[in-house]
């Protein structure tokens, strides 16, 4: 196992390498901190990595939330595709995936969806009618002619990337209408209903589908889950732009659709959109005490990580003041859940960093989101942060 770990660290080295392109990076900054002095359930997330690394003998779940960084899908998929990197063959299937075109609202970069038909659509920025669930949003079906298309090549697509494919898939939602999946090959398949969602086995492993609807009626589509039958590594974003704590609160189905991917590690980036004007520090630790709940009751042993967030500034009113004060009340919470926590803030630079972020063409020029090449340094950034926790085992 040591000689395991070896390689592991190895594999990791050309980050900080990168980093020193550029001085405003924090590379000292870039390591796990336990504000609890020990993180048991981080602890069981590493032996798990271990196992299947060492044997493939156990699935490895991750989920990462967030607002639109999240969405945007560019730092998770480059977290994705540096997990599957350490061992070929790793692929435990691509989990969770929105049809966001039927919503009019951007794709993540490592997939594409396109629609047709007529949707309606609601996410957590604001009470909704629908029942929301883990991705943040549902989309209602609401004629015949209603379908959504899922395409797992990414849209910026290279020979070394990752090739994801499956045979099974969960469509979470419910309604009057009855979902088919067509394969590309025309093959129409119908599912088995579970309650509120419907389960397909695939005849052979697709990595494109098209969800139909039979009958007359509505479906409410809170997303779907794609999977295959071996062991191995899944990451799962669940982001929607405009997101803070308050916005995930409303997902009443939150947890119903969390048991699906029943996660051994969730990685918060929540908080951006909670300091857009003003900050309380009491309301924002209550909703994610809520969030937490629900994880732990799906998985009472899932790691928490706690990613802070990045400095960014307001519109025409300079450097965002609250980053601090939110950058504590996430150190509080990782203290008082037993959790772990990336400081962002203080790895990208600290106070006002994001003009050289900008300048360096890693961020946009709205200094709150980032360029495609930024996140992806956000995502070695973290990775790194992670693999290099093997110093530190508990």
């Amino acid at each position: 196992m040591k000689r395991l770990l070896v390689i592991i660290l190895l594999l990791s080295v050309a980050l900080p390498l990168a980093a020193r392109h550029y001085p405003f990076i924090r590379g000292d900054k870039n390591y796990l901190q336990y504000p609890a002095g020990k993180s048991p359930d981080y602890a069981l997330f590493l032996r798990k990595l271990d196992t299947l690394l060492a044997t493939g003998g156990t699935d490895v779940r991750v989920l990462h939330v967030g607002g639109s960084h999240v969405q945007a899908g560019t730092m998770s998929d480059r977290l994705r595709r540096r997990f599957l990197s350490l061992k070929y063959g790793m692929d435990g299937g691509r989990g969770l995936v929105f049809p966001f075109a039927a919503a009019s609202t951007n794709t993540p970069v490592s997939y594409n969806s396109s629609y047709s038909g007529r949707w309606e659509s609601a996410n957590c920025l604001r009470p909704a009618d629908v029942e929301l669930g883990l991705s943040g949003i549902t989309i209602t079906a609401v004629d015949t002619s209603a379908k959504v298309n899922l395409d797992l090549i990414p849209r910026e697509f290279h020979l070394m990337h990752q090739r994801y494919s499956f045979n099974r898939v969960d469509v979470l939602g419910e309604g009057e209408q009855e979902p088919v999946i067509i394969l590309q090959g025309r093959d129409t398949i119908r599912g088995v209903h579970g309650g509120r969602h419907h389960h397909f086995d695939l005849p052979y492993y697709a990595d494109w589908l098209q969800l139909a609807f039979k009958g007359d009626g509505q479906f409410q589509l809170r997303g779907l889950y794609l999977d295959r039958p071996n062991l191995g590594f899944t990451l799962c974003e669940a982001g929607i732009n405009g997101a803070s704590t308050t916005s995930w609160t409303r997902c009443s189905l939150w947890e119903e659709d969390l048991r699906r991917l029943h996660p051994d590690l969730v990685i918060f980036s929540i908080g951006i959109n909670d300091i857009q004007g003003d900050f309380d520090p009491s309301r924002f630790k209550s909703n994610y005490r809520e969030l937490i709940r629900k994880i732990r009751k799906v998985n009472p042993r899932c790691a928490i990580l706690f990613s802070g967030i990045n400095d960014s500034q307001l519109r025409r009113h300079g450097v965002n003041p609250y980053t601090q004060a939110v950058e504590k009340a996430f150190f509080e919470l990782a203290k008082e859940f037993k959790a772990v926590f990336w400081d962002w803030y203080e790895v990208m630079g600290g106070y006002g960093s994001m003009a050289s972020w900008q300048e360096a063409g890693l961020a946009q020029s709205d200094k709150i989101h980032f360029t495609s090449s930024g996140y992806e340094m956000l995502g070695d950034l973290l990775f790194d942060a992670i693999i290099n926790s093997y110093y530190v085992r508990q």
